[in-house]
């Protein structure tokens, strides 16, 4: 195991420190010296008592398929919001939901983490299960009416990784993921 030098890791912490206390403010919900002396002590006691785990190389952000991922991302958003409050509000409610399983193609925990908090964000899905070894998700899905849905909603969760991918993936994760479609 190699210890990094201090102007390395204090590099890396700087935009973690500056989120924290931009959360921190807007916990509080006013601007003050005050709530940001606050928020950056409590920034540094996190970083010191509940140290992260170094990601492993990083996140590399490529603007356009960003852009394309957030567009994608807000449209799944609303339509599926819309969709859980017609199944909400109808008569008879959710009449068959299902369990499925994706096998996903990346191989980064970051990459893996993010497919599955875009997929739990997306109302009507949750992720249940993240297996590691397996890259396999299970995702409960709200309301599906047969098979085809089913297969549907397991491609939109293998595009929301490829999109995800191609944003914020390094470059064998695009790799890979170019070399298993």
């Amino acid at each position: 195991m190699t210890v990094e030098p201090a102007a390395t890791r204090l590099r890396h912490q700087i935009p973690l420190v500056a989120w924290l206390v931009l959360v921190w403010i807007l916990l509080w919900g006013t601007w003050s010296w005050a709530n940001v002396v606050s928020g950056l002590v409590v920034a540094l006691a996190v970083l010191v008592f509940l140290p992260l785990p170094h990601v492993v190389g990083g996140v590399r952000v490529r603007p356009v398929p960003m852009l394309v991922f957030l567009g994608h991302f807000v449209v799944d958003l609303l339509v599926s919001g819309a969709q859980v409050a017609w199944v909400a509000l109808r008569p008879g409610g959710v009449q068959r939901s299902a369990i499925v399983r994706v096998q996903l193609r990346t191989d980064s925990d970051l990459m893996l983490t993010m497919v599955a908090e875009a997929t739990s964000l997306v109302p009507g899905s949750l992720v249940l299960d993240l297996d590691r070894e397996e890259r396999l998700i299970t995702v409960h899905l709200l309301h599906v009416g047969d098979e085809e849905d089913v297969a549907r909603e397991k491609a939109d969760v293998l595009r929301t990784e490829t999109r995800l991918v191609r944003a914020f993936g390094s470059s064998a994760d695009v790799a890979a993921l170019e070399g298993s479609a």
